[in-house]
C-alpha cells in the first residue's frame, strides 16, 4: 500500500514539474515579447495552451512540409480584367465580415480540437464563405471540415495527422463537400465529431487529452438534416493558387471572399493576445493553415486579418493579425482558393 502511495506521489511530482516547466517556458516567451521595445504585439497566457507543451502545439500544425506526391500543384490564377480595375481602388483596410455581413460563416470561429486538421478547416471555412457570397439567398452555408478531413485521404493527406490545403480545394471541385457545422450542432449533414478542448485547468471546455486524436472514419451518410448525403454536397467550379503578392491576395479577397493561407508557427505564436504578430522568439513548430479575411494598418504596421481554428478562447477572440508585406512566416506564399459551382462569375 505504502509503495503504491509513494509511486502515485512520484507521478504527481513528475506531472507538477512538467506543468511548472511549461509555465516557465510560456512566461519566458511572454516576457521576451512584452519587454521588446520594437514589438508590435502583446503576448499572454491563452486558455487554449496554458499548460500545453510544444508537442501539443506541434500536433495542431497539420500542414505537411513536403509536396504532395499524389496531387499536382494547383494552377496559378491568372490576372483578370475585373481585378485589374480593382487594383486602382484597393482600400487601406478591408474586412470580409463587414463587406458580406449577410454571411454568418465569415464571423464563425471553429475549433479543430486536438487534431491536426487545420488544412481541412481553413478550406471548409473559406469554401463556406465563398458559397454564401456567390449564392444569393443562401446565407446559412457551413461546409464540413470532417468530410474533407476523413474522406479525402489518399489525395489530401492523413486526416488528424496532417494534410495539404491545395488538395482540399481540388476535392471540393472534383468530389464535392457536404454541409456540416461545429461539434455538437445540428447544422448540416456532417458536423465536426471531435469536441473542443483546452489546456486550462478550469476552462469552459474539457481538458485536451495527451496525443493527437484519431481521425474519424469516413462516412457517406448524414447524421443530421433532412437531405441525403448526395443532396448535401456543394461543389467547386475551380481551385487555384493565388500569386504570392500583397496586391494579388488583396484583390482576390475583396473580389471573391476569404482565402485559405498557410504559415510557419513558432513557439511564441501560441501566446499571441493582440497587436500585429511578428516572430520574435522560439523555434519553428510546424506549418499551420488558416483563413485570411482582410487587412489593415495598426499603429503604422500593416497586417493581414486572420481567423484561426483554435476556438475563441485563444488570441483575440479566435482571430489574430500578422505582419503584411514581407511574407512574415510565409503567410503570403501559400494562399489557395477556388470558386463555387453556383458562382455567376
Amino acid at each position: 500500500m505504502m509503495k503504491t502511495v509513494l509511486m502515485c506521489l512520484g507521478l504527481l511530482a513528475v506531472a507538477s514539474a512538467f506543468d511548472y516547466d511549461v509555465l516557465v517556458h510560456n512566461h519566458q516567451i511572454i516576457k521576451t515579447v512584452n519587454t521588446d521595445p520594437q514589438s508590435t504585439w502583446t503576448a499572454g497566457l491563452n486558455k487554449r495552451f496554458t499548460n500545453a507543451s510544444l508537442a501539443d502545439v506541434k500536433a495542431l500544425c497539420g500542414v505537411k512540409a513536403q509536396s504532395n506526391p499524389n496531387h499536382e500543384p494547383l494552377p496559378l490564377k491568372q490576372p483578370e480584367a475585373v481585378l485589374s480595375q480593382i487594383a486602382q481602388v484597393v482600400p487601406d483596410s478591408f474586412d470580409s465580415r463587414t463587406k458580406w455581413s449577410q454571411c454568418p460563416s465569415i464571423s464563425l470561429i471553429r475549433d479543430q480540437a486536438d487534431c491536426g486538421s487545420c488544412w481541412a478547416f481553413g478550406a471548409a471555412e473559406a469554401m463556406s464563405d465563398r458559397t454564401c457570397i456567390h449564392t444569393p439567398g443562401n446565407p446559412d452555408v457551413y461546409l464540413s471540415a470532417e468530410d474533407i478531413m476523413s474522406c479525402c485521404s489518399f489525395l489530401c493527406g492523413n486526416g488528424c495527422d496532417g494534410g495539404y490545403p491545395e488538395s482540399a480545394w481540388s476535392f471540393w471541385k472534383d468530389t464535392g463537400v457536404v454541409s456540416g457545422g461545429l461539434y455538437g450542432s445540428k447544422t448540416g449533414c456532417l458536423p465536426y465529431e471531435l469536441p473542443g478542448c483546452d489546456h486550462h485547468e478550469k476552462g469552459n471546455l474539457k481538458p485536451c487529452p495527451s496525443g493527437i486524436a484519431a481521425t474519424p472514419q469516413c462516412t457517406k451518410k448524414c447524421v443530421n438534416g433532412d437531405k441525403t448525403f448526395a443532396e448535401s454536397k456543394t461543389f467547386g467550379q475551380s481551385a487555384y493558387a493565388v500569386p504570392s503578392s500583397v496586391a494579388e491576395i488583396q484583390k482576390e479577397i475583396m473580389t471573391n471572399g476569404p482565402v485559405e493561407g498557410t504559415f510557419t508557427v513558432y513557439a511564441d505564436f501560441p501566446t499571441y493576445r493582440s497587436g500585429v504578430y511578428q516572430h520574435t522568439t522560439g523555434n519553428a513548430l510546424g506549418g499551420h493553415a488558416i483563413r485570411i479575411l482582410g487587412w489593415g494598418v495598426e499603429n503604422g504596421t500593416p497586417y493581414w486579418l486572420v481567423a484561426n481554428s483554435w476556438n475563441a478562447s485563444w488570441g483575440d477572440k479566435g482571430y489574430f493579425k500578422i505582419l503584411r508585406g514581407s511574407d512574415e512566416c510565409g503567410i503570403e506564399s501559400g494562399v489557395v482558393a477556388g470558386m463555387p459551382k453556383t458562382s455567376s462569375l
